[in-house]
């Protein structure tokens, strides 16, 4: 298995957001999801920079970072797939897809791959019943799959773009 990269966090990347909120009381969502969008995730040194810069305390900033779904404060991958494994999708064999992805990518379904290639989840509803089994990759939602067509999917992400 590959080793974790080693991540280099450029604190200037905050600059412009923290400018652009200071300190304005209500504005630590928007500012934790604007960082996000530039880091993919809240590493602890951009929480403690996003502390001082709005003059909030850390424990405020992690309370909302924790109560939110939406915030991650591991890092995760270039991919993400998100399974669904509600009702509809359970009964039409989410499970085996979900099993044939965690042998696939080698990690179990809630994490990342050690190179960050790919964050596996399971969900319990993505809201499109009618094509289960159904999954979002990176956004896109992809339906009425099978183990062997999901594997095929997963591989084609970082397979190079041929040119037409």
């Amino acid at each position: 298995m590959a080793e974790a990269l080693e991540e280099i966090i450029d604190l200037s990347l905050l600059d412009p957001i923290l400018a652009k909120y200071g300190a304005e009381k209500g504005a630590v969502i928007p500012v934790l999801q604007q960082t996000q969008e530039i880091y993919g995730y809240l590493p602890k040194e951009v929480l403690q920079a996003v502390a001082r810069g709005m003059s909030v305390p850390l424990s405020q900033i992690y309370g909302v970072v924790t109560f939110y779904s939406q915030f991650y404060l591991t890092r995760r991958g270039k991919h993400i797939i998100r399974q669904c494994d509600g009702t509809a999708c359970h009964v039409r064999g989410a499970a085996r897809i979900v099993q044939t992805m965690e042998d696939e990518l080698g990690i179990p379904a809630g994490e990342t791959t050690p190179d960050y290639k790919y964050t596996y989840e399971v969900v319990y509803c993505l809201g499109s019943c009618g094509l289960a089994p159904v999954a979002v990759i990176d956004d896109d939602v992809v339906g009425h799959l099978v183990p062997e067509r999901m594997v095929q999917i997963v591989r084609d992400l970082d397979a190079p773009a041929e040119e037409g």
